[in-house]
């Protein structure tokens, strides 16, 4: 069936205006609440990632990593190779408690609220970037602009929240209301990183993204995290999530 240009046009047109109207009747709070929930709507997670260090002139280093992560506030990574960092672990439980564990030193260290900016094992995501939290609990949300794929908010940290951020940059999908891409501006009010999340997909029913990475625009030095033998919804115990098996080398 031959469609008219006069009939074509009115469909363009339609779903212009739906989508603007859809962007319309939702409010920054209620599209960041969204893409909180869609990031950690999976009940738990768990993954081996090869992260890759790049160099400002183009050097590289392969690291590989496990990740476990539990609903919104649990989440631990361990590194599995190479030899020199292997064991070097992570934990982030709720109410801003975090831990660091070196093998070297055979001890589980608390990480300092004053310290959590600092980058983790020479990459580029600070410790505050990788632990567990909603946005929506630390930042308020405001309307910057939308892009016909991409919600794009404006988070300022709320009174009282301590942070190295004066404000984030926030790609929201419209489809799904996945976060594409967030920019983090440092307290002078320059761009600083730029995490790009990327390869989405639907695994288990749960939107997952297989593909990150962080971006020092002032270093120009990039931390790329690449998931792979994902699994989600698969009842992993609380007992992982603790010092105790922080310590565990694999």
């Amino acid at each position: 069936m031959r469609i008219s240009p006069y009939t074509l046009f009115a469909i363009v047109f339609s779903s212009v205006f739906v989508t603007g109207a859809f962007a319309q009747d939702l409010s920054a709070e209620e599209i960041l609440s969204n893409a909180d929930d869609v990031s950690n709507e999976a009940p738990d997670l768990k993954a081996t990632v090869e992260m890759v260090l790049i160099e400002a002139d183009g050097d590289q280093s392969v690291r590989e990593m496990e990740i476990y992560q539990k609903g919104a506030d649990s989440r631990m990574m361990r590194f599995l190779s190479p030899a020199g960092q292997r064991g070097i672990g992570f934990l982030s439980l709720p109410d801003d408690v975090n831990y660091l564990y070196l093998p070297a030193f055979g001890r589980v260290r608390r990480i300092a609220s004053h310290v959590e900016n600092q980058n983790f094992a020479g990459t580029d995501f600070s410790y505050d970037d990788l632990s567990s939290f909603r946005f929506g609990d630390e930042y308020d949300p405001s309307m910057n602009e939308s892009t016909e794929s991409c919600y794009v908010l404006e988070l300022t940290p709320k009174s009282g929240i301590s942070s190295e951020y004066s404000k984030l940059l926030m790609w929201v999908r419209l489809d799904n209301f996945y976060p594409a891409k967030i920019e983090f501006y440092n307290r002078s009010g320059e761009l600083w990183k730029v995490l790009k999340q990327e390869n989405i997909q639907q695994i288990q029913g749960y939107w997952v993204s297989l593909e990150r990475e962080m971006s020092d625009v002032i270093s120009g030095h990039s931390t790329s995290m690449n998931m792979t033998e994902v699994e989600v919804d698969s009842g992993l115990s609380d007992d992982i999530f603790s010092q105790r098996y922080l310590t565990r080398i694999q």
